[in-house]
């Protein structure tokens, strides 16, 4: 016979609502089955002669019962829900808080939907173009399906932590940590854009335990210490390239300018060799680091 090939897919639980019972009423029977033993004790005890056994048997079943009734007993504060189980196999989830009941036999496993904020240690990662960066990043999740978080994986809290460090390196060495020519997307430069991505991927990590994530956000963003200084001294110097180019571009244009419009009003005929020393002499003016020290010339232009 031919094998038919297993299926490996996981088979993912669900959350459904569980039927339990507000437990202020079974409270009011737990009261009046207790006060009904104690009294069928204190008569029982007070019997002359030896009772039956139809007098003996309910009083005995009535501590029983008090005790089974007060074993379903359970208490669910505001964002905390309860899994319940019978021998192992999910049966629903309560989320309804305050005092509750369910079966005796059921047992009760209790779980945080609240909000939970972790922040992540700084790791050290290679960005897009290979340099060593600090980051840590800040999460803000929350249980969505206590079913899964519960019994898809092992510890849904570790599960998260690890799962938001494997995030913060993914998204880490997929950017460069800066870009002065804005050609692309950077970590350092569009932290919005860096922080939407990692909640999507983070997301996608963690559906499989039931978790949504309601934000990230970079908390750190540095150079390693071993290329700090190198990467400061390059940072710099790309910077003081930018704003040179920037500062003859606007050179340039006012050069240009200031000749258009001499010539256009006809306050001076410049041939070449004016022109070359007027150009020279604006470009001194426009793209000198210190205040220039104008010569007054009282002879000839070319002398």
């Amino acid at each position: 016979m031919e094998s038919k090939p297993r299926d490996n897919r996981l088979v993912l639980n669900r959350e459904t609502p569980a039927r339990t019972f507000s437990g202020y009423i079974l409270l009011v029977v737990l009261l009046a089955v207790a006060a009904a033993s104690i009294y069928g004790i204190v008569s029982l005890s007070q019997f002359d002669g030896d009772p039956s056994l139809a007098q003996v048997v309910p009083r005995i079943l009535g501590p029983v019962l008090v005790a089974l009734i007060a074993k379903g007993f359970f208490l669910l504060q505001p964002n905390q829900a309860a899994a319940i189980q019978l021998f192992g196999a999910y049966q629903g989830t309560d989320r309804n808080t305050g005092l509750r009941w369910t079966w005796p036999w059921l047992s009760k496993r209790k779980i945080s939907v609240r909000i939970h904020n972790v922040t992540s240690e700084r790791l050290k990662v290679n960005d897009k173009r290979g340099n060593p960066v600090e980051i840590a990043a800040n999460v803000v999740w929350r249980v969505d399906d206590t079913a899964q978080a519960l019994f898809d994986v092992d510890d849904y809290r570790e599960f998260v932590n690890i799962q938001i460090e494997s995030a913060v390196r993914a998204i880490g060495s997929k950017y460069p940590y800066d870009d002065f020519d804005h050609d692309e997307l950077t970590l350092r430069g569009d932290g919005d854009h860096v922080a939407n991505e990692m909640a999507a991927e983070l997301q996608e990590r963690v559906r499989a335990a039931g978790v949504i994530i309601d934000e990230t956000r970079l908390t750190h963003l540095a150079y390693a210490q071993e290329i700090a200084g190198a990467m400061l001294r390059r940072q710099q110097a790309q910077a003081v390239v930018a704003a040179r180019h920037t500062l003859v571009e606007g050179a340039v244009g006012m050069v240009e300018m200031a000749l258009e419009q001499l010539s256009a009003k006809n306050v001076v005929e410049l041939d070449d060799e004016r022109r070359a020393a007027m150009v020279s002499n604006l470009m001194v003016v426009l793209c000198g680091e210190r205040d220039t020290q104008p010569i007054v010339n009282a002879g000839s232009l070319y002398q």
